[in-house]
C-alpha cells in the first residue's frame, strides 16, 4: 500500500514543526542570536533523516513544484550525492551545500525537515533509555554561550526535542498502521528523499 498523509496527519506533523520552532524562538532572544550576517551556511552540513512521516511531508512539497524544478532539483541531488560520495572515501564528513539552497535560502522551506529547523540554537533530547542527549548549537551560538554563561553549557536556555520526538514516533506509528517494526528504518539525506520515492507499507 501506498504511504500517504491524511489531513490531520499533516496537521499534526505541522503542529509539531510549529511548537519546535516556537522553542527555536524563544531560545534565540533569550540567548540574542540570529542568523543575520553569518559567514556561515548549516545548509552545507550533512545530515541524515529518520522518519518515514517527515519524507512524505517533504515529498508533498516538492509535488508542489513545477515539473521543470522538480526535475532540476533531481539533477542537483545526484551531484550532491556524487560530491558527497567523494569526500567520504577521502574519509572527510561531507560539507556540500543541500541540492534544495537557492541564494542562501531553502527553495522547500514549508517543507524543510525536523533536523533543519531545529539546527543551530541549544537543544536537549532524552532517548528511550533515558540518556539525555545534549547539542550545543552552531559555532556562532557556542561563541554566544561561552560569553554569557562562563558557569557552564548546561545553565544556557536549550530547546527540549523530547515531547515532539515523542509526538512524531507516534505519528511515525500511526501513519505505518502500526507496522513500523516490518519497515527498513529510514536513514536518508534530503538528496535521496528527492531522488527515492517512499516505501510501500507491507502486507498489504
Amino acid at each position: 500500500m501506498k504511504l500517504q498523509l491524511s489531513d490531520a496527519q499533516r496537521s499534526e506533523i505541522e503542529e509539531i514543526y510549529n511548537v519546535l520552532q516556537q522553542g527555536y524562538d524563544r531560545v534565540a532572544t533569550e540567548m540574542e542570536f540570529s542568523c543575520e550576517g553569518c559567514p556561515d551556511n548549516c545548509c552545507d552540513s550533512w545530515f541524515q533523516h529518520h522518519s518515514h512521516v517527515e519524507w512524505l511531508y517533504f515529498r508533498e512539497g516538492l509535488a508542489e513544484l513545477t515539473e521543470e524544478r522538480q526535475a532540476e532539483l533531481r539533477s542537483r541531488a545526484t551531484h550532491y550525492l556524487l560530491a558527497c560520495g567523494a569526500a567520504q572515501q577521502r574519509g572527510e564528513r561531507p560539507q556540500v551545500d543541500c541540492p534544495l539552497l537557492e541564494d542562501g535560502l531553502c527553495s522547500l522551506y514549508k517543507h524543510r525537515l525536523l533536523v533543519c529547523r531545529t539546527h543551530g540554537v541549544p537543544a536537549r533530547m532524552k532517548r528511550p533509555d533515558g540518556k539525555l542527549l545534549r547539542f550545543p548549537g552552531c559555532f556562532r551560538c557556542q561563541e554566544i554561550i561561552r560569553k554569557r554563561y562562563p558557569q557552564g553549557e548546561e545553565f544556557a536556555p536549550t530547546v527540549n526535542r523530547t515531547p515532539m520526538l515523542i509526538r512524531l514516533a507516534k505519528l511515525e506509528n500511526e501513519v505505518l498502521c502500526n507496522k513500523r517494526h516490518l519497515m527498513e528504518k529510514v536513514q536518508k539525506t534530503i538528496a535521496e528523499m528527492i531522488l527515492e520515492e517512499p516505501p510501500e507499507l507491507p502486507g498489504f
